[in-house]
């Protein structure tokens, strides 16, 4: 039977919402190769409540992490709620303390009482060392409370920084859980997959692949995002190298990646191993495009520049869009894109130009345009240029993104001879 992991997460400022709460997140990714998985995440505030989620653990799961309350000040409870749960004495660690004593002389820092509280441990425990803090972590292992109940989980009690608490999980926490999956488990761990899957909405993906997938006997589920869906797949080597043929079969050209990587890294790797370049001129996009693209690292190799022409004078003036163009067309036209996408090629030298024209909104629709409309267009040095419409009628967020995303696919199927 698999382990049974909770994970409880402390501190009112996680609940409050002034600290982005990033450990789920990452503890559920590193925990997956060990065939471990996170039944169930509660976050609590400072206090009283940090005990009553220990306690509510027992006979429930074998492994908790708790994150949080490690530290010096008077909200730091954690340890003291772990102490009084599994009613274990506290005891001065005399090494964790000179430790905590060499810190702060290293950095000439005067030391107060309260750092001092964070050398205590439950007599049991077992030291986790931390690297990045002052406060280390701590591992009891599993305990009756008495003769007849349940064991207690592991606990592995953990700092709430996540600069502490990340080295620290790889280094001293991983190796415990590997062990404790080794003599509880001899199946191999599942297997993971996500399908990056772009242009094509969550039910239509279930409607024509779910019940055939599921037929195999495999884990399911779908994270749908603006203008994409992650199908999640979960199984042993043979279920996915089946469930894969019947993705491929049904998605295959919308297939954007099968290992996490996002459209724009996807692009950029795509670029980069053809030794190719990408310019961008956008308007309704307001630079989306290229804020994507260069969020990927390593693309200065790939990105040359990126034009911001949302005036029609800009338009005019940087990439050479003709007068008369947007008098007779009208700025919002396959015309004008088609220009600026040409303009841009020849003025860049790069090997591929996209352009956006569009109405955002909420306001500037016609019926012949109305709001949501857009025009995206791709120049290439080798390739046929083209220009397409789409109706995007959302708020001026979603559709920005929609637009990047639509243009953004619409450069990978070029590099991958998918037209």
């Amino acid at each position: 039977m698999a382990l049974r992991v909770e994970l409880i997460n402390t501190g009112s400022e996680l609940l409050l919402g002034s600290v982005i709460n990033t450990h789920l997140p990452f503890l559920a990714e590193s925990l997956f190769p060990m065939g471990l998985r996170i039944s169930r995440q509660v976050t609590v505030p400072d206090g009283e409540a940090i005990f009553d989620a220990l306690r509510e653990t027992h006979g429930r799961a074998d492994i908790v992490l708790v994150t949080g309350g490690l530290g010096p000040t008077t909200d730091d409870i954690t340890r003291e709620a772990a102490a009084r749960w599994l009613c274990l004495e506290l005891v001065l660690d005399p090494e964790i303390l000179r430790g905590i004593e060499d810190r702060f002389a290293c950095r000439g820092l005067k030391m107060s009482e309260r750092v001092a509280l964070q050398a205590y441990r439950p007599l049991q425990a077992r030291v986790l060392a931390n690297a990045h803090g002052t406060a280390p972590g701590l591992y009891l292992p599993a305990m009756r409370l008495n003769p007849e109940g349940p064991e207690t989980p592991h606990l592995f009690l953990l700092p709430g920084p996540p600069r502490e608490l990340q080295p620290m999980f790889n280094a001293s926490v991983e190796p415990l859980l590997r062990a404790l999956v080794a003599e509880h488990s001899s199946e191999p761990p599942k297997q993971k997959r996500i399908y990056r899957i772009v242009g094509c909405g969550e039910s239509q993906v279930e409607a024509e692949l779910g019940e055939d997938l599921l037929g195999l006997g495999i884990e399911l589920g779908y994270c749908a995002r603006s203008g994409e869906v992650d199908l999640r797949i979960l199984g042993n080597e043979r279920q996915l190298g089946a469930a894969e043929k019947m993705v491929i079969e049904k998605f295959g050209r919308h297939i954007v990646s099968s290992d996490e990587r996002n459209l724009e890294k996807v692009v950029v790797d795509e670029l980069r191993a053809r030794g190719q370049t990408l310019s961008t001129a956008e308007s309704c996009t307001g630079g989306m495009i290229a804020h994507r693209v260069t969020n990927v690292a390593g693309a200065s190799l790939a990105f040359l520049c990126g034009y911001v022409c949302y005036a029609n004078a800009a338009k005019i003036r940087d990439l050479g869009v003709q007068p008369e163009t947007i008098e007779s067309h009208g700025a919002v036209s396959a015309e004008v894109a088609a220009q600026l996408a040409g303009g841009l090629l020849e003025k860049t030298g790069s090997d591929h130009a996209i352009a956006t024209t569009g109405i955002a909104g909420p306001g500037g629709g016609t019926p012949e345009k109305p709001v949501g409309t857009v025009y995206i267009a791709l120049s290439s040095r080798h390739a046929p240029a083209v220009v397409k419409r789409h109706l995007f009628p959302t708020d001026r967020e979603n559709f920005k993104r929609q637009v990047t995303q639509t243009a953004l696919e619409m450069l990978r199927q070029r590099l991958m001879g998918l037209e």
